[in-house]
């Protein structure tokens, strides 16, 4: 026995679940010449050693009656063997967890200590695997400061003095096999603070997550990558987007649609509609529906609402095999304080600051990354290259950039800390999105990165080689706020605010812009796109559609939150779905089919998008006309193609009005945003001839017929 045996104190430490290091004292440990085995079954009555095909070998000695026992022999070699335990009359023969070698190899060790683990999904979190023979599923999570972590679920009765973890100290995982269990288990880790305080935390690279309220982590597999799509989405190619959030699209009754039905209705819609992408708001799991996603939880997890990671993937893969890119809403500026989550995980200020200064949004009360860390940019970066390789996501748009730039983002002074040079720019943020821009045009190079970003920060489209944030594109809210402003002035204002269109283009080509009329417009009292119109109702209509024809017309790409393509009246509410009975009013189905008529002229047409980041492709005719309230301007493919573009802010008809052309012969009008088909009032042209007659600097005009409250393209014939 006195080989068997440990010290009382190493005893009660791990009966007590507080001993950091059982795998140390449990399963076969060398004891000089010889192999000792110990086993840690909690309650257990007897338990009974079995060899590898469940012969008996031996009864072991309990060594505590709360669950310690030995085998009573001494072994020149360690061998595989199983075990029969008795627990108030019931028996169970299982294989012990403390028997099984290490997980994580020396490399995965080493990437993990480094911060540079770019399959980071891989090593952690919980995989179903066979390790010798045995089948059940690794668990590894990292929490350096942790004084033990314990896995426990349904398996254990939630006992956080059941199963404790190995800690690799090297990079600071803890680690276990669990032999017999698999796919569909619920579990959490049990972390046991320095202070003695424990608390049951939810995986942070969990790949799916019960439906909240509930906040275990599932086990799953990993799902197969769906196959790769060929939408262009490069700076030349038209990227026209449908912003949605899956909840409120549409509505089932008072439930949600399934991944499986959006994939048949959304998707299908979406494609009619002529979008090339849709967009969707967070879906990585998030505790709280009224976040809309964006105070999420699990960021290796697709949300539970709507179904299981399969469904997810199967939604993408049937976007793929109908022409649709698909991109996240990726929110990792911030996460919620929700107890199950990240905040405190290990015990320490692991992934947030310590110094609320740094580490709290006080808008949104939310906690902030610490992009320093380099085990957190790791988490952060591999997130975003787990979503395009395993799920074949084509773009990330990433929420909030703003408030990571700068480290005095909505703060009063006094309430930050400056950087290492005095300054306010977050140098710890700016190189994380370097790095997740440069992993992602390294490891997934067909897809692209989309920021969020209201400041006049520089370089967020440029590479990083060269100083730049690395994104493929910008969100350009001055246009958004600019152009809204504009449409919301009555008209006969509007000739004192002809600057707030033009002023636009004097930074148009300084980014890779995107257009945005995004949800973010559309609540907290806001009101509708169509609301914001004013005027009658016909007015507001014309107005709306006006708008969209000048978005369309204007060089950028576009992006339109759902609902707005049918003059959606109601302010949206993640609560209640869409009011899609609006489309038996033909003026709402009007404005729908303007939009599917924009979407098909502009990826048509590629003088309205070939050169939608260059100066090159824009040419303006006329932009002080304020008196009448008319924009001019030629788009440009490069290649000889124009698209001449009319814009009529006021609700009267211009007629003869002569504008100059860059060609002679016949321009087209192609779309009317006032023709009868969309609910206008069809003041239009047939075919406009190019005479030899001087206006605006160019040799030839032609004569045209401005529609009221409306945009007009049109394109040269010969």
């Amino acid at each position: 026995m006195a080989g068997i045996a440990l010290d009382p104190w190493v005893v009660e430490a791990l009966c007590r679940g507080e001993h950091s290091d059982p795998f140390a004292i449990l399963g076969w440990q060398h004891d000089g010449e010889y192999w000792v085995l110990r086993c840690w079954l909690p309650q257990a009555q007897s338990v009974a050693l079995l060899d590898a095909k469940g012969h008996w070998l031996a009864d072991l000695v309990c060594l505590d009656p709360r669950g310690l026992f030995a085998y009573p022999q001494i072994a020149k070699e360690p061998f595989v063997y199983r075990l029969k335990a008795s627990w108030l009359g019931c028996t169970q023969e299982r294989d012990d967890p403390y028997r099984f070698p290490l997980i994580l190899t020396n490399e995965e060790v080493w990437h993990l200590a480094e911060g540079s683990h770019r399959r980071l999904w891989h090593s952690l979190g919980a995989h179903p695997r066979t390790l010798d023979g045995v089948a059940g599923v690794t668990f590894c999570v990292w929490a350096p400061n942790a004084k033990r972590v314990s896995l426990v679920g349904d398996f254990n009765f939630w006992d956080g003095c059941c199963h404790p973890m190995r800690l690799r100290r090297e990079c600071g995982v803890w680690e276990i096999f669990m032999p017999g269990l698999g796919v569909g288990e619920p579990y959490k880790y049990e972390v046991l603070e320095w202070d003695g305080r424990r608390i049951q935390k939810a995986d942070p690279l969990a790949f799916y997550a019960e439906l909240r309220p509930a906040t275990a982590s599932i086990v799953v597999d990993l799902p197969v990558p769906p196959e790769a799509i060929q939408v262009p989405q490069h700076r030349s190619a038209p990227v026209s987007i449908y912003e949605v959030h899956l909840g409120s699209w549409r509505k089932r009754g008072f439930d949600w649609l399934s991944y499986k039905e959006l994939a048949e209705t959304l998707i299908p819609y979406a494609v009619d509609m002529g979008f090339t992408h849709i967009e969707l708001l967070p879906i990585t799991e998030y505790p709280f529906d009224g976040s809309w996603g964006y105070q999420p939880t699990g960021l290796y997890a697709p949300t539970s609402r709507f179904g299981s990671p399969e469904h997810f993937r199967d939604f993408v893969a049937a976007a793929h095999q109908a022409g649709l890119g698909v991109i996240l809403d990726w929110v990792p500026g911030h996460f919620p304080e929700d107890e199950h989550g990240l905040g405190s995980f290990d015990g320490s200020h692991l992934y947030e600051h310590a110094d609320p200064r740094e580490g709290f949004h006080r808008d949104w009360h939310t906690l902030i990354y610490h992009y320093g860390r380099r085990e957190v940019a790791n988490f952060l970066s591999a997130n975003a290259l787990f979503w395009l390789q395993c799920y074949g996501i084509d773009g990330l748009r990433v929420d909030a950039v703003a408030s990571m730039l700068y480290r005095d983002y909505s703060r009063a002074a006094g309430d930050w800390i400056p950087n290492v040079h005095g300054g306010r720019e977050n140098l710890e943020a700016i190189a994380f999105l370097q790095q997740t821009n440069h992993w992602v045009g390294v490891e997934s190079p067909g897809a692209i990165t989309l920021a969020e970003e209201s400041t006049t920060f520089p370089g967020v489209s440029r590479p990083p080689e060269y100083g730049g944030l690395g994104f493929h594109y910008k969100w350009n809210m001055g246009w958004m706020h600019d152009t809204l402003a504009y449409m919301r002035h009555e008209p006969i204002f509007r000739r004192y605010h002809q600057g707030e269109l033009s002023f636009g283009l004097t930074y148009a080509f300084s980014e890779n812009y995107v257009l945005p009329l995004s949800h973010d417009e559309v609540v907290h009292g806001k009101g509708s796109l169509l609301t914001k119109m004013p005027g009658d109702a016909w007015q507001r209509f014309a107005n709306l559609r006006a708008l969209f024809g000048f978005m369309w017309a204007h060089p950028g790409k576009k992006l339109l939150f759902m609902g707005g393509e049918f003059a959606q009246e109601s302010e949206w509410n993640h609560d209640n779905g869409l009011d899609w009975h609006l489309l038996d009013d033909p003026r709402h189905a009007g404005v729908q089919k303007l939009v599917r008529d924009l979407n098909q002229l502009y990826r048509q047409t590629s003088a309205l998008h070939v050169l939608d980041c260059d100066p090159a492709g824009f040419e303006w005719v006329c932009w002080d006309d304020a008196d009448n309230s008319v924009f001019s301007f030629i788009r440009h493919d490069g290649y000889g193609g124009h698209v001449l573009v009319m814009c009529n802010f006021t609700p009267l008809v211009r007629d003869d009005y002569r504008v100059g052309v860059p060609n002679a012969g016949r321009w087209r009008e192609v779309l009317n945003t006032d023709a009868a088909c969309y609910g206008g009032s069809d003041v239009g042209n047939g075919d406009a001839w190019a005479e030899p007659i001087s206006a605006h600097s160019r040799g030839q005009s032609v004569r045209l017929r401005l529609a009221p409250l409306a945009v007009q393209f049109f394109i040269r014939e010969t």
